[in-house]
């Protein structure tokens, strides 16, 4: 979404563009009057801080935007932004490194809103020999690193399946969040199309999708074969920690699983 202004009314008729709604429908749902809507877009009545919590619900606006809406409009931001090693999400993080370490000897990693590495477990590490140097320097790209030609993608075996999936996702998560940084990081990776992609036409995605993708990885000894499963906090109310997710990978066949056992054998803690 365009942001080309920071008055708090030009902000909540974005969103509500942005959400495809009328005034109409968003005044209705929000119970207030249009007239009054139309005042708050146009600036002619300031929104008090209850009423931009109160449409930021309704049109499911995040909270880093949120808190943007609320300073336009002469408030204090409501929601804290803390990073991960600071005091003030010590738990949180203690949880995110006990999620990563507790799934071994299976890959977990935590990402941040533009999928920047955060913590990774030691399965991850292991999967990563051969990869260019200057895709694991920091911030490390996740999405970045396994659909370059000099990243994973050259060992993912049903990449054209996988290229397809990460963009279906990110694409989402442009929409829901607006987010200009997503949409140039999509952009960078539709660019990315596997050259070997009919070696993946036999996994062509449903017009609906799957519940769940298989990653097809090139291991030392064969194929790794994994289904990978998101956990975020869905209740948090700092802004930080809302937009981290953490993504697991299970092994989808016993051979996945021994072949990750010996891989890890003898290997403690994480990385982040």
């Amino acid at each position: 979404m365009k942001r080309t202004t920071e008055t708090a009314g030009d902000l909540l008729r974005q969103w509500r563009q942005h959400r495809r709604m009328s005034q109409l429908a968003l005044a209705s749902e929000a119970d207030i009057s249009q007239r009054h809507l139309s005042f708050l877009e146009s600036g002619r009545s300031r929104p008090s801080r209850d009423m931009v919590m109160h449409l930021a619900g309704h049109l499911n606006i995040p909270l880093r935007e949120r808190n943007a809406i609320l300073v336009a409009a002469g408030h204090a931001p409501h929601y804290p932004q803390h990073d991960l090693g600071e005091p003030g999400l010590a738990a949180a993080t203690a949880i995110v490194r006990q999620i990563l370490d507790g799934h071994m000897p299976h890959p977990a990693l935590a990402v941040n809103r533009y999928w920047e590495l955060q913590a990774a477990n030691q399965a991850i590490l292991a999967l990563l020999d051969g990869v260019a140097p200057h895709l694991l320097e920091a911030p490390v790209n996740v999405l970045r690193l396994s659909l370059h030609p000099e990243g994973l993608a050259s060992r993912i075996l049903n990449i054209g399946e996988w290229h397809t999936h990460i963009l279906g996702r990110l694409a989402h998560e442009v929409e829901q969040s607006a987010d200009p940084k997503l949409a140039t990081l999509r952009d960078e990776l539709a660019a990315m199309a596997p050259a070997s992609a009919h070696k993946s036409r036999n996994h062509a995605l449903p017009p609906e999708g799957r519940i769940a993708v298989p990653l097809y990885l090139q291991g030392p000894n064969g194929r790794l074969s994994f289904l990978s499963t998101t956990t975020v906090f869905g209740t948090a109310v700092d802004v930080t920690l809302s937009e981290i997710a953490i993504e697991a990978f299970f092994p989808a066949d016993a051979e996945t699983a021994r072949e990750m056992t010996a891989m890890t054998n003898g290997t403690a803690g994480g990385h982040s």
